[in-house]
């Protein structure tokens, strides 16, 4: 029974080191397992850092200045259009729409005795009492008055407006922001006293680089064809969850940033339990899938100064220490390979350590290989197993 662990350790220690790549067993023939480069279908992603915001963030100012002396609101309140938020001391406003309101009542009495005056003269003149002077004397005054009248009401429309200015609405629906100023504070125009935001749906901006939005225009025919053939996109949230609902990129910036050399895109996103909150920051992620990707295991890679590296079987049956780029997104396991190999191509898959460039090799299959590993695992003996444990 002892024995039969020790084979079985053996055996097991042998696979490990055959599929880690760092190494291979000892077959003494040279050989080396083999494969063809193929194509295959590859889930892949591109991510890029976001920020979020509001379908519209209102800043909230005051038209006038004054002492805060009312907030009707509470921050992170849902509010609507129109919603009365802050109210600002009004006293003076409102004797300026009391003496407004006067003076249009003393002109009202103003026109009404000019017209009574000219009605007579009118009379007057078609009996012939009165002359032209009169009688145009008589009609200036009334359109003189009529005149005073609504210079009357224009200074008390102008009254009621600079009086609504004290009670500061929200221009449209959606949650509050901060509140930095309290009651009793001295606010201007300059001041925001806070934001609304429209979070039913939420706006997440992210960058792509020309390139990149360069060869999507131009494989699709266009800015808007190519922003209409991009997939659902997910995003992952500051604490690398994933948002339970996708979005839509439905906007492209017709700008490029010199600075940074990238497009802004922004991504639409429903936002129905307000989970996403504007200056929220995140990760977008866009599906990528390909048909013809060629991918291969990372245990066959040496990387070398940020570089990979890839043992090809050239001719004479000699390896060639071959560079390959690789997408940077992977899934732990595989790369997926953008240049350095193309399909029909054969790269060693283990043992890639005890190998160099134009080394000559005895190319087997990886089953084959699999095969010889079982077939030495069972020769070895105990005193080979301490030997190959003490090396």
């Amino acid at each position: 029974m002892k024995m039969k662990k020790i084979l079985l350790f053996a055996a097991s220690a042998l696979l490990f080191a055959a599929c880690s790549g760092g190494g291979r067993p000892t077959f003494g023939d040279n050989e080396y397992p083999v494969t063809e480069v193929k194509a295959s279908s590859a889930a892949m992603k591109q991510t890029y850092p976001a920020s979020i915001k509001g379908v519209q963030d209102v800043q909230i100012s005051p038209k006038i200045g004054g002492f805060l002396t009312k907030i009707y609101v509470n921050e992170g309140q849902t509010v609507s259009a129109g919603q009365v938020l802050f109210e600002i001391d009004n006293q003076t406003y409102q004797a300026q729409v009391r003496q407004a309101q006067a003076s249009v009542t003393t002109a009202q009495a103003a026109v009404n005795t000019a017209k009574l005056t000219y009605e007579n003269s009118k009379k007057l003149f078609d009996n012939r009492v009165i002359g032209d002077y009169e009688m145009q004397t008589s009609q200036n005054s009334y359109e003189q008055a009529k005149a005073a009248l609504a210079q009357a009401e224009a200074a008390l429309a102008n009254a009621k407006e600079a009086l609504s200015f004290c009670f500061v609405k929200s221009p449209a629906s959606g949650v509050v922001g901060t509140l930095p100023f309290k009651v009793g504070a001295l606010v201007s125009a300059q001041n925001v006293l806070t934001t609304v935001s429209d979070n039913s749906s939420m706006e997440v901006y992210f960058s792509m680089n020309e390139k990149d939005v360069l060869a999507m225009s131009k494989s699709e025919g266009g800015q808007k064809a190519a922003l209409a053939a991009l997939p659902a996109v997910k995003l992952q949230l500051a604490d690398g969850s994933i948002y339970a609902s996708e979005g839509k990129v439905a906007k492209m910036s017709g700008v490029i940033d010199q600075s940074t050399g990238t497009v802004q895109m922004i991504a639409v996103f429903p936002n129905p339990d307000k989970l996403l909150k504007s200056g929220g920051s995140g990760v977008v992620i866009i599906p990528r899938d390909q048909d013809t990707a060629i991918v291969i295991p990372q245990s066959c890679v040496s990387e070398v100064q940020n570089k990979k590296f890839v043992y090809t079987l050239g001719k004479d049956n000699k390896v060639v220490y071959t560079e390959i780029t690789v997408d940077p997104q992977n899934d732990g396991n595989n790369y997926v390979v953008t240049s350095g190999l193309k399909i029909g191509d054969k790269y060693v898959t283990n043992g890639i350590t005890k190998l160099t460039d134009q080394m000559e090799i005895v190319p087997i299959t990886p089953e084959r290989y699999q095969e010889k590993i079982q077939e030495q695992a069972k020769a070895m003996t105990a005193g080979d197993i301490v030997g190959e444990m003490k090396k």
